[in-house]
């Protein structure tokens, strides 16, 4: 975006009043907030809408192939951020790209209401991937247009935004899972639903108050001929899809293993593609070219967190529903409500891990070692989860004290690695690629999410043991050689720290 239109959007946004932040502050944190509130309650409840029989309300789906489905649609989201981030840069803008988005989140959710086939479950799926694609980027892109460069309430702002992200994950399990696991599952899909549209209400009637020409400025405009263009492969990207799907499911290529394959190749292959573009590229420099090589540890690092993270809401969701004793201090505790603890974490203990690296000031372990340091907690966080069985075997129900603990060392993990990555992404990021190299950043978790579709396959109570340990074991043998390989990735780094 040009300078001049970053100086017109910051002098439309009227500067002051939500917390002495610019109002367009306030409309882009309750949009987020009700957007993640609808997102984190839908996920909360869907792994078992997926596995629980027709006669509990569910689809009756095999449990092994319900965790494999959910990694995938978490890897489909992270993925559909490119797509979303491109149309919004080069077709309609930043707040047209919200909007649609969230019309799209909203339709996915009401179609998840209404009771209906398998098929309706997947044209849900198409539709939250989608619109998430299309929100999710776009809305924190927006934040950032609402501050000149040198304001120096920036950084707060983006703090207070991403309160409203943890605040709406957290609240809506608590909501969205009691009424979905107790009473009926569509109509916690409904309550995501009216979520999403609260958030569409904010968004409409104060933006143009509120935000001014924030998000109304198309980045990288497609000129006429362009648009042809682009129009016209995407119909016949379409098309030809469409044809090739209704070929390969009757003769038996496209089925659920197939799919799960080829979304785990795209997990892998996007990523590798990128980094070698990137290196190649005539407009990376040389000392940017070291820096891509320091970044490739850190992204093999950040996926291996991720895997282990994002299996909070499948195998550990799991383990709630099936290994956990769930009538505790005179409560009965929905399983989802477990999905409430990392955002809950995040609140209580960001503030402390930032003012804890601002104290260290030049002491602060580096960014290899931040990330070693998050490797080793998500270890440890599957290694704790084992112990149950270790004491008192397979057959019992676990304190769910175990499971509380587990999903607290993980966020210490995310807490070293999360925000540091994004951090590290911004300073190692080719300049001609700064843009890309975030896109990149959130494939990291897609990558974790493809791989992790194949991975849950191994998992059962009789193999739970090996399965938090092997995989425990590989993240904590991984941040140690991190940690030795420190000191060399900085020397890459050619002065970032």
């Amino acid at each position: 975006m040009s300078n001049s239109n970053r100086q017109k959007i910051v002098d439309s946004v009227p500067q002051t009043g939500f917390f002495g932040h610019p109002k367009g502050l306030f409309t882009l944190f309750f949009t987020e907030f009700w957007e993640r509130f609808s997102y984190y309650g839908m996920r909360a409840i869907l792994v078992y809408y997926m596995y629980y029989e027709v006669s509990k309300g569910g689809l009756g789906l095999d449990e092994t192939l319900a965790l494999s489905i959910m990694s995938i649609y978490g890897s489909l989201v992270y993925m559909s951020g490119i797509i979303g981030g491109w149309l919004a840069d080069r077709i309609f803008g930043t707040s047209k790209a919200v909007f649609y988005g969230g019309i799209l989140i909203m339709l996915g959710h009401i179609v998840l209401a209404i009771p209906g086939s398998l098929a309706m479950f997947f044209v849900s799926m198409v539709l939250i991937v989608l619109g998430t694609g299309l929100l999710k980027p776009n809305v924190s892109s927006v934040v950032g247009e609402i501050y000149s460069e040198e304001d120096n309430r920036r950084d707060a702002g983006f703090s207070i935004f991403y309160m409203g992200i943890n605040l709406g994950a957290f609240i809506s399990p608590l909501i969205v899972g009691e009424v979905g696991m107790k009473h009926n599952f569509h109509l916690g899909f409904a309550i995501a639903a009216v979520g999403m549209f609260l958030g569409l209400v904010v968004f409409v009637l104060t933006k143009k108050k509120n935000l001014g020409l924030a998000g109304t400025f198309v980045a990288n405009p497609l000129s006429g001929n362009e648009k042809k263009k682009v129009y016209t492969r995407f119909a016949i990207a379409a098309v030809l899809l469409a044809i090739l799907i209704a070929i390969a499911i009757p003769a038996g290529y496209l089925t659920f293993d197939s799919f799960i394959a080829l979304v785990g190749l795209l997990g892998i292959g996007i990523p590798i593609a990128y980094f070698v573009t990137m290196y190649r590229s005539s407009k990376t420099t040389e000392v940017e070219r070291s820096r891509i090589i320091a970044y490739i540890p850190l992204f093999i690092a950040s996926v291996m967190f991720w895997a282990i993270q994002e299996q909070g809401s499948t195998i550990l969701a799991n383990y709630a529903d099936k290994r956990t004793q769930l009538e505790f201090a005179g409560f009965n505790i929905s399983p989802a409500w477990f999905q409430s603890l990392n955002p809950l974490f995040i609140i209580v203990f960001a503030p402390v891990f930032a003012w804890l690296w601002v104290k260290l000031g030049k002491r602060q372990p580096t960014i290899p070692q931040k990330f070693s340091l998050g490797l080793l907690f998500a270890g440890l966080s599957f290694l704790v989860i084992l112990l149950p069985a270790y004491f008192g075997g397979t057959d019992s129900l676990v304190n769910p004290l175990w499971l509380v603990l587990s999903y607290f060392i993980v966020v210490l993990g995310e807490l070293c690695l999360s925000p540091v990555g994004l951090s590290a992404t911004t300073k190692l990021a080719p300049a001609a690629f700064s843009a890309q190299t975030m896109s990149l950043w959130f494939l990291s978790n897609a990558a974790a999410q493809a791989i992790n579709a194949q991975i849950v396959k191994f998992y059962s109570p009789a193999t739970e043991m090996t399965y938090f340990g092997i995989i425990g074991g590989a993240s904590i043998v991984l941040s140690i050689i991190l940690f030795t390989m420190a000191p060399k990735i900085q020397g890459y780094m050619k002065g970032i720290r």
